[in-house]
Order: C-alpha cells, then structure tokens, then sequence
C-alpha cells in the first residue's frame, strides 16, 4: 500500500529536531510513503519493512558504527547500515548504554 499521509494525520513522530530516528505512532505498513514536509520533495521516505506502533525508523541514512539519536541524544550504534524508512531496534541497533559496568 503506498497511500501517502500527512503530518496532520500524525502517524509518526519527530521527538527532537537532531534525531535520525523517527517514532510510529500506529502500526505503520512497508511500501507506505512518510511526508515530513509536502513542500519539499527530499522530506519524504518509503517504509522499507512494516513498522509497529511506538517503534522507531530511520528518517535518513545511518552508517554502521554511527550514533543513533533519539530524543537528542545517542541511544545506541548501528550494527549495520541502515536507510531511510528501516526498522530501528534490536537487530541493527547496539546500545551504548552501561557499557562495562558488571551487575
């Protein structure tokens, strides 16, 4: 399904203006087309994988080893390249957090 949605519809959402993560705000389909800006034709993504609610995907491109942002801030690194429109979770995400501390 490749219907095309706007921001007013909220679907997604943008937590700080430096995140390369996006939130669902629904469960959200692969093939659907995400619109950050209609005025400009570079501001929108087509969902690589299905999305479920309150998980993240990617708004850009995301190196392997480079920081992923959420909420203006580094939650982790990318374990493999990740491209606009991708599932962000465990399986391409490794966590920066409490590194080296035993429990």
């Amino acid at each position: 399904m490749n219907a095309a949605r706007d921001m007013s519809e909220r679907i997604f959402l943008l937590l700080h203006e430096k995140d390369n993560t996006v939130t669902a705000l629904k469960n959200l389909a692969k093939g659907e087309e995400i619109i950050f800006d209609p005025e400009e034709e570079s501001a929108r993504i087509t969902l690589r994988q299905e999305i479920p609610y309150a998980h993240k995907f990617a708004r850009v491109f995301i190196p392997r080893g480079s920081d992923v942002i959420k909420y203006g801030e580094v939650i982790g690194a990318a374990t493999e390249d990740i491209h606009p429109g991708d599932h962000v979770h465990v399986h391409n995400v490794e966590s920066k957090r409490a590194r080296g501390i035993a429990s």
